[in-house]
């Protein structure tokens, strides 16, 4: 068993066989893919279930995605947190993005080896994309007032999950000086509340939404 594997079944009871043997292979693809292409830290792809996995899964503890709902990942990096959420929410489609092309590289070859059909990576910068989506999700790629300005107009309007269209943020630490300068509502979700790894003791899921 990998190391950390077994968090996944345990705090998501409800996956499918199928899903959890999607989750199980993405070990072998990422340490396949980072080796040659270093999208997880050296001393982090150990732990990948529990750094990147589960806290990405995170989102599906709170939030519930009504089947058909678009999401936007920005700055995904290796694929997080749009690859686990697109595993779970297997009707919910999700737009994968970052500048980066060998990140988006592994995103699409993991994609593709998973066989998933409702996710894509594309090689762009956030400020170029012309779309609009339900939903943003992103993991900390910079201070909030920065990343709103980013994708302020590529969220449409609506609730189409049965909570307001917005940005659902990961972020660590205190993040209250730069909360004073958005003018976006903001809920706070604390990550410790949801899973008990002391990895999660200051990681936060901030859900904004326009005023």
């Amino acid at each position: 068993m990998h190391p950390y594997f077994e968090l996944i079944p345990g705090y998501f009871p409800e996956l499918s066989e199928k899903q959890l043997n999607k989750f199980e292979q993405l070990w072998d693809f990422y340490q396949h893919w980072n080796a040659k292409i270093n999208v997880i830290s050296r001393k982090d792809i150990d732990e990948l279930y529990l750094k990147h996995v589960l806290h990405s899964l995170s989102i599906a503890r709170v939030f519930k995605f009504n089947n058909g709902t678009e999401i936007l990942d920005v700055g995904t990096g290796g694929g997080f947190p749009g690859i686990p959420l697109s595993i779970y929410f297997e009707d919910v489609n999700f737009t994968l993005v970052d500048s980066i092309r060998k990140k988006i590289k592994v995103v699409n070859e993991v994609i593709k080896a998973l066989n998933l059909h409702n996710v894509e990576g594309i090689q762009i910068r956030a400020e170029e994309i012309k779309y609009q989506f339900d939903v943003v999700v992103s993991r900390a790629v910079t201070d909030l007032p920065t990343f709103i300005s980013w994708v302020a107009g590529k969220i449409r309007i609506g609730n189409s999950s049965g909570f307001k269209n917005g940005i659902i943020y990961m972020k660590g630490g205190d993040f209250k000086e730069e909360l004073s300068h958005v003018l976006w509502q903001a809920e706070i979700h604390k990550i410790s509340t949801l899973f008990k790894e002391d990895f999660f003791g200051t990681k936060k899921l901030v859900h904004l939404v326009k005023v």
